[in-house]
C-alpha cells in the first residue's frame, strides 16, 4: 500500500520561501488558539468549582480527561499525519476544539462539561503535532529547532489570552457568551487553515503498517531519549499553567488576581526570552541537548523548593522566579521533538513525534491528578491554603527523580548505539 507525502511544485525560491511562511504563520495561528481552548479554565478554577458545585479532585479530572485524551491521541494522530498530511487534521481538530467549546458554555452539570474537555483534547491533539509536521517537513534541519522554539513561545500568549482577556469577558459577558464567542474565534481559525494549509502534487511512498512503524520508532534509542525529556519537562509548568498555578497564586500565596495575572504574564514573556536561546543552543550544539534540559528541570525543582520551603507565604520576588522556573518547562520539552528528528526518517517523523509528545501529557496527568487528591484529602475540597498547597505540590518530587533517572538511561543508550565498535 502507499501513502502520500506533501511536496511543493517547482517555483522560485523566494515564492517557496513566502508560501513556507505563511503556511507555518497560519499554524501558529491554529497553535495560539488551541492553547487558548486549552487554559480557558486556567483562570476560572475557582469560578468552575462554584459553577458546578465541585470539589479540588473533581476539579482536577476537567483538566486530567482532556489531557488524558490528548495524550491517548498522539499516536492516532501522528498516523495520520503521516498518511493525510497537515492540512486536513489541523482543520478536523480545531472544527472539534470549537464544538467542545459550544458544548461547554451550555452545560448544566459536571458531566457534561467532562465530556465537553473530553473532546476539547481530541481536537488539540491534532493541533501542535500538525505544526511539527509543516516544520519538519518544510525547514532546513539546522533552522528547525528555533522554529520549533518559537512555534512554542508563540502559542504561549494564548496562555496570556486566557488568564487576562478571556477570564475578564467571562466576567463581563458571562459564562456562556464568553465560550461561544471562543468557539467562533476557532471556527473561523479552522476556515483560515483549510484555505491555507493546503498540499500540492503528492509523492508515492510505501506505506508502514501501523505496528511495524510504532515499533520501528519506538526501538530508536532517540526517540525513548526524547519521550523522557518529554515526560520530565513538560508536568511542573502543565500543571502550574493548565490548572492549578492560578488557586496556587491566590489562595495558596494570598495575593490578587490582577498580580496573579501578572505573574501568568510573566511565565509567558520569560518563555518569549529562553525559547529562541534554547532552540539556537539545541540547534548549534546537540550533544548538549541532554545537559540542557536536565539545567533546567534542576531550575524548576530549586525554584520550587525555595518558594514551598516558606512556611507561609513567599515573597512576592521569589514567585516571580517560580514563573520564570515554570517557562522553562516548554523550552525545554520543545527539545525533545530535536532529538525525535534527528534520530528518525520523515516518513516516520509525525508517528515518532505522537509517541513522544504523549509522554508529558501523561506525567501531567498524574501530576494534575495528585494535586488534586492531595488538596481534597487535606481539607476535603472545603479551602485552598498555603499549607495544604505545600503538601500538594511535594508530589512533584518522584516524577522529576524517575524522569530524570530515565533521561540519564536512554542518553546512555545513545551514546552506545552511536559509539564505533571496537575491531
Amino acid at each position: 500500500m502507499t501513502a502520500t507525502i506533501p511536496t511543493f511544485a517547482p517555483s522560485s525560491p523566494s515564492r517557496l520561501r513566502a508560501a513556507v511562511l505563511a503556511v507555518w504563520s497560519v499554524g501558529v495561528v491554529a497553535y495560539v488558539v488551541s492553547i487558548v481552548n486549552r487554559t480557558s479554565l486556567s483562570a476560572l478554577g475557582i469560578e468552575t468549582a462554584d459553577r458546578f458545585a465541585i470539589t479540588a479532585a473533581t476539579l482536577s479530572l476537567l483538566a486530567v480527561v482532556q489531557l488524558g485524551i490528548y495524550g491517548a491521541l498522539q499516536l492516532p494522530v501522528g498516523l495520520l499525519l503521516d498518511r493525510f498530511g497537515a492540512g486536513i487534521v489541523l482543520t478536523a481538530g480545531m472544527a472539534v476544539m470549537a464544538a467542545a467549546q459550544v458544548l461547554l458554555a451550555a452545560a448544566p452539570d459536571v458531566g457534561v462539561a467532562i465530556a465537553a474537555r473530553l473532546l476539547m483534547g481530541a481536537g488539540e491533539a491534532a493541533i501542535f503535532p500538525g505544526v511539527l509536521r509543516v516544520i519538519g517537513m518544510r525547514f532546513p534541519r539546522r533552522i528547525a529547532p528555533t522554529a520549533v522554539q518559537v512555534t512554542g513561545l508563540l502559542g504561549q500568549f494564548g496562555q496570556i489570552i486566557s488568564v487576562v482577556p478571556f477570564a475578564a469577558l467571562v466576567g463581563l459577558s458571562g459564562w456562556t457568551a464568553a465560550f461561544l464567542s471562543l468557539g467562533g474565534v476557532t471556527v473561523l481559525t479552522a476556515v483560515l487553515v483549510a484555505v491555507i494549509v493546503r498540499e500540492r502534487r503528492p509523492a508515492v511512498v510505501e506505506r508502514t503498517p501501523v505496528a511495524r512503524a510504532v515499533r520501528e520508532a519506538w526501538r530508536s534509542p532517540g526517540t525513548r531519549l526524547a519521550f523522557w525529556v518529554h515526560f520530565v519537562t513538560s508536568f511542573s509548568g502543565n500543571a502550574f499553567a493548565i490548572l492549578w498555578g492560578f488557586p496556587f497564586l491566590v489562595a495558596g500565596q494570598g495575593l490578587d488576581a490582577g498580580t496573579a495575572g501578572a505573574l501568568f504574564s510573566v511565565y509567558v514573556v520569560g518563555g518569549i526570552v529562553l525559547g529562541p536561546l534554547v532552540g539556537a543552543v539545541s540547534g548549534r550544539f546537540p550533544h548538549a541537548r541532554t545537559a540542557l534540559v536536565v539545567s533546567l528541570v534542576a531550575v524548576q525543582a530549586s525554584s520550587w523548593a525555595a518558594v514551598l520551603a516558606f512556611p507561609d507565604r513567599a515573597p512576592l520576588p521569589l514567585l516571580v522566579v517560580l514563573a520564570l522556573a515554570m517557562c522553562a518547562g516548554g523550552p525545554a520539552s520543545m527539545v525533545a521533538f530535536d532529538i525525535v528528528r534527528d534520530h528518525n526518517p520523515r516518513e516516520r517523523l509525525s508517528t515518532a513525534s505522537g509517541v513522544v509528545n504523549g509522554a508529558g501529557f501523561s506525567s501531567s496527568i498524574l501530576v494534575i491528578l495528585a494535586i488534586g487528591a492531595a488538596l481534597t484529602l487535606q481539607a476535603g475540597g472545603a479551602e485552598y491554603s498555603p499549607a495544604a498547597f505545600r503538601l500538594a505540590e511535594l508530589v512533584q518530587v518522584p516524577f522529576w527523580t524517575a524522569g530524570l533517572l530515565l533521561v540519564w538511561r536512554a542518553q546512555r543508550a545513545v551514546r552506545l548505539s552511536s559509539a564505533p565498535e571496537a575491531p
